[in-house]
């Protein structure tokens, strides 16, 4: 992609959405920062030695002329996408995890975009909920694949039978890019209140 002339700032937490520069949440919440850091860092120690690179909050995805988004975690796979200042094209797995001003753009006008571009996984992580949607590219769109929660014994005393074996598998994630990188999902929300 060539090198548009910038009219936004990045340092400003400024995000070009469909053309139209968007401003971001200047400082996320600490919740947020601590789940951005727990992702970041399971997803740093699976890759250490690997091809594929975990990047977080901070790092300016390219997908297109019209869009310029700032993901709070990826993972991106193909080094030649990898610039001196920003990823140029498409992250193989992108992690969002939802504020109150940013909910609306993050599930539709980003996801979207996100889907276009091929990106071929999508983490929506809502701390409130404590609950991590993955949706997989089919196509040209996302499917939502599974939702994971970090269940604890307690939660599962006001369960009956059935929703237990439902609940007991969705406390793990696996990554779809790799065959064992399994998350615990309380892992995610680990320090989070």
């Amino acid at each position: 992609m060539s090198n548009p002339a910038y009219m936004y700032d990045v340092m400003k937490r400024e995000e070009l959405i469909d053309g139209k520069i968007v401003m971001m949440s200047p400082r996320p919440a600490i919740n947020h920062n601590r789940i951005v850091t727990n992702i970041s860092g399971i997803f740093y120690n699976y890759l250490k030695g690997k091809r594929c690179q975990s990047f977080c909050d901070g790092t300016e995805v390219w997908l297109d002329e019209k869009n310029h988004f700032i993901p709070d975690a990826m993972i991106v796979c193909n080094p030649d996408i990898i610039g001196s200042h920003h990823i140029d094209g498409a992250p193989d797995l992108v992690v969002e995890v939802l504020s109150p001003s940013t909910y609306d753009r993050d599930m539709t006008v980003k996801m979207a975009a996100y889907a276009r571009a091929g990106v071929k996984e999508y983490w929506i992580v809502e701390p409130e909920a404590r609950r991590v949607a993955v949706h997989l590219l089919k196509g040209d769109a996302y499917e939502l694949s599974a939702s994971y929660y970090p269940y604890t014994e307690e939660d599962y005393k006001h369960m009956d039978e059935e929703d237990v074996v439902i609940a007991r598998q969705r406390i793990k994630l696996k990554v779809s890019l790799y065959d064992d990188l399994i998350i615990d999902v309380a892992d995610i929300f680990e320090r989070v209140k």
